[in-house]
């Protein structure tokens, strides 16, 4: 699709101390750099004073105003501001979690509706066959449809091949585009996509938990087409190769580009497919492949749809832990009830909202995801644009 720009000889002044900057936050707080692939002489992870590390985000935060193209600058502002505020708690100071979420992603927490929950959790028990508790219907309805760790690779080469196509026919792909799969035990998360620059990602998928072939193709969507993996070799083909801006070389894990960018995730199965064509793919040919009853794929979905009310319950929690000072067992009370959770999958969302890198991250998915849709629903953007541009929050709510 694009090709890079024989004029573009690499950064300049403002990506390259954007870079170094990154480095240097990574040293302090690793994890921090999702994926890098700018020149290798700016990947200097020496360890630095913190107030050094203030000092320099201050400098490149007020710098970045001078930027003459409004996209650019936009996008740069937004990010040096999350740079600032990590730099400043590197620095020791203390930030309230909610002015930790705003500082860094440029958003609001937002707590449930515990009302709507209820009356959620009221119609998801009606609605679950069986007797016994709620979750032990609920995995009952799972364990139908879970693809064992043997086969998931497997049944993942159809998905990944249909929804290529899609995203290729849709919005383009660039030329040599691609990422390896695999799959990982002992982690936080159920997927994710690492850029690995050159146009290249790795895909992990996570079995700790057991994986249901309802959720595969949204799964693979989200890390994989039209998901991360799309977004970020996108832009490196048309913002770093075409445009020089090589701040777009190294994805951060912790500012405002993470909305924007889980957002286009969450979305990224809607942006190929309709859920009709979904249900119709996994009750027919997907099925098929698993070797999994239709009939338990359609009670798989239902159960799917309903649980979708219940999307707002993770960001609850974390205000929970690291604000309101509510204990882990509290927490995990909480996500046992709403979220209908066996212990094991409790404990999993714990893990993940107390991890130092994602305490505040838990929030880009419900928020992104719903300032995205708001967006492209009132055409202030299209998906194939998200791909393609750097986009910021402020940008999406308008």
């Amino acid at each position: 699709m694009t090709k890079p720009n024989p004029g573009t000889s690499g950064p300049d002044d403002l990506a390259r101390r954007y870079i170094r900057l990154a480095h240097a936050l990574d040293a302090h707080s690793p994890g921090f750099i999702d994926g890098y692939g700018g020149p290798a002489e700016l990947a200097d992870r020496t360890l630095r004073p913190a107030s050094e590390l203030l000092s320099e985000a201050q400098a490149l935060q007020h710098d970045v105003q001078g930027e003459p193209d409004p996209t650019r600058r936009a996008f740069l502002v937004a990010q040096t501001r999350a740079m600032h505020t990590l730099a400043r708690m590197l620095g020791g100071e203390v930030l309230p979690y909610a002015e930790e979420v705003r500082g860094l992603y440029d958003i609001d927490p937002e707590r449930a509706d515990l009302a709507e929950l209820d009356a959620a959790l009221r119609e998801l028990d009606a609605a679950l066959p069986g007797r016994g508790s709620r979750d032990e219907r609920e995995e009952a309805v799972r364990s139908r449809v879970t693809v064992p760790p043997g086969e998931l690779l497997r049944v993942a080469g159809p998905i990944l091949t249909e929804l290529r196509r899609r995203t290729a026919s849709q919005y383009g792909l660039p030329d040599g585009e691609n990422f390896s799969i695999g799959l990982v035990t002992n982690k936080p998360w159920g997927g994710y996509n690492w850029p690995l620059g050159n146009l290249q990602s790795r895909i992990d998928i996570n079995t700790d938990l057991p994986v249901a072939l309802t959720g595969l193709p949204d799964l693979l969507a989200h890390e994989g087409y039209p998901g991360h993996h799309t977004e970020h070799a996108t832009k490196e083909a048309v913002l770093v190769r075409e445009k020089g801006w090589f701040e777009h070389s190294i994805q951060l894990i912790n500012p405002p580009e993470c909305v924007v960018s889980e957002g286009v995730a969450v979305n990224a199965l809607d942006a190929v497919m309709t859920p009709g064509e979904v249900a119709i793919w996994l009750t027919g040919d997907l099925a098929s492949v698993a070797g999994i009853d239709p009939d338990a794929v359609q009670d798989a979905l239902r159960l799917a749809a309903l649980k979708e009310k219940m999307s707002s319950v993770s960001g609850h929690a974390a205000l929970m832990l690291h604000q309101d000072g509510a204990s882990q067992r509290e927490v995990l009370d909480f996500f046992r009830h709403y979220a209908a959770s066996t212990p094991e999958r409790a404990q999993k969302s714990l893990e993940f909202i107390s991890q130092p890198t994602f305490r505040a991250y838990i929030f880009t998915y419900s928020v992104g995801g719903r300032l995205v849709r708001e967006a492209i629903k009132r055409g202030a953007v299209t998906f194939g644009q998200l791909l393609a541009e750097p986009v910021t929050p402020g940008a999406l709510r308008g």
